[in-house]
């Protein structure tokens, strides 16, 4: 009876064992289920991650494109078809340098470095220019210029407003501009090579202030008062002057482009004006006579005059002591840093301003000048 029952217990142990073993295997097959559906949604994860991804290389590669299209477009100059496959073939340049006025005794100083820059960089370059400052023919040239088929342009303007229309013009058809001497800085030109002009005529208005002992009465000369260049200059040496209470500017005397107007223009200023003891000359061509006027009345010391560049009348009356002072914008290396800034533009180089500098010339230095002249 006893091992019946045993029997009946085993059987019962055993089938229930059996029965936890399936419910075993059964739960194993759910649980393995659930990681598949977890790589499912892993698999679905990455995708929609890969989907983000390629969207936000995508905006970016887009932003880089319109980056580089701005940034080509900030870099403005594009230069024109005709003058790239010259460049590309290897073909000889045309370039000129255009003086505002070829007739007056600055412009050979100019010319030097426009000969100096054809002889090192072997290029076709030569200076043009009106005979008188006259934009109206100063643009015409540069029109008949560019109907020729130039392939660069340095210009002096004689009217930055005239000029300034005809400068952006040449750019956006592709032909490099840069300016030299005279700028046009609200035009689109390239760059600019020469002298600070207001800074300039603060240096001159100083040097005249300080050899007069901060006293006097002064009268500014200028070929154009009306010329860009000169209202720089000038409003830079109206600025120098107000360090100085004891000087006195009586007139701005505006005396003309020709040798005989311009001494009869200051003879009359210094006629009207008999207190006069300082004469600040804007330019290159005003300042030798008032020089002459000086040392024809005997002034020689009692008139002090300083004025600009470095003319051989102007170094002749220095020597003599007529002429205190005169200062340098060094004109050769104007026209030849223009040159190379062209030469630059043509290669796909940027290019940037050169500024010449101001150098004082008297009778310390003045053998340095005279060798050069």
């Amino acid at each position: 009876m006893k091992t019946k029952l045993f029997k009946q217990i085993a059987f019962w142990m055993l089938l229930l064992a059996g029965v936890f073993l399936l419910a075993s295997c059964g739960g194993s097959a759910d649980t393995e289920t659930e990681p598949a559906d977890s790589a499912g949604d892993t698999a679905a994860a990455d995708e929609s991650t890969t989907e983000e991804e390629s969207e936000t290389v995508a905006e970016t590669e887009t932003d880089a494109d319109t980056d580089a299209a701005e940034e080509s477009d900030e870099s403005g100059f594009v230069l024109a078809p005709q003058i790239a496959e010259k460049i590309a073939n290897g073909e000889p340049l045309v370039l000129r340098v255009s003086y505002h006025d070829v007739s007056n005794e600055f412009a050979p100083f100019i010319n030097m470095g426009v000969e100096q820059a054809a002889a090192e960089f072997g290029v076709d370059v030569e200076m043009v220019g009106p005979v008188s400052p006259d934009a109206n023919a100063q643009i015409a040239e540069l029109e008949n210029l560019v109907a020729a088929g130039i392939d660069g342009l340095a210009i002096s303007s004689v009217s930055s407003d005239a000029l300034a229309p005809v400068i952006d013009r040449l750019i956006a058809e592709g032909i490099p501009v840069v300016t030299y001497n005279t700028d046009n800085p609200d035009s689109d030109r390239l760059a600019f090579a020469g002298q600070d002009l207001e800074q300039s005529g603060y240096e001159a208005a100083v040097v005249l202030a300080e050899l007069m002992d901060g006293e006097g009465d002064v009268i500014i000369t200028t070929l154009d008062a009306a010329a860009q260049w000169s209202i720089d200059r000038e409003t830079g040496a109206r600025r120098g002057f107000e360090e100085y209470p004891g000087i006195n500017v009586l007139q701005t005397v505006n005396t003309g482009t020709e040798p005989q107007e311009i001494y009869a223009s200051i003879e009359n200023a210094m006629l009207a004006n008999p207190t006069v003891t300082g004469i600040l000359s804007l330019e290159c061509c005003s300042v030798s006579p008032a020089g002459e006027y000086v040392k024809r009345n005997g002034l020689t010391g009692e008139v002090t005059v300083v004025g600009f560049d470095e003319l051989p009348t102007t170094l002749q009356l220095i020597e003599e002591g007529v002429i205190a002072a005169s200062l340098s914008q060094a004109p050769e290396r104007q026209s030849y840093e223009a040159v190379r800034m062209l030469l630059d533009a043509l290669n796909g180089e940027t290019v940037s301003d050169v500024d010449t500098g101001i150098a004082v010339i008297d009778q310390s230095n003045l053998d340095v000048y005279m060798q050069d002249n």
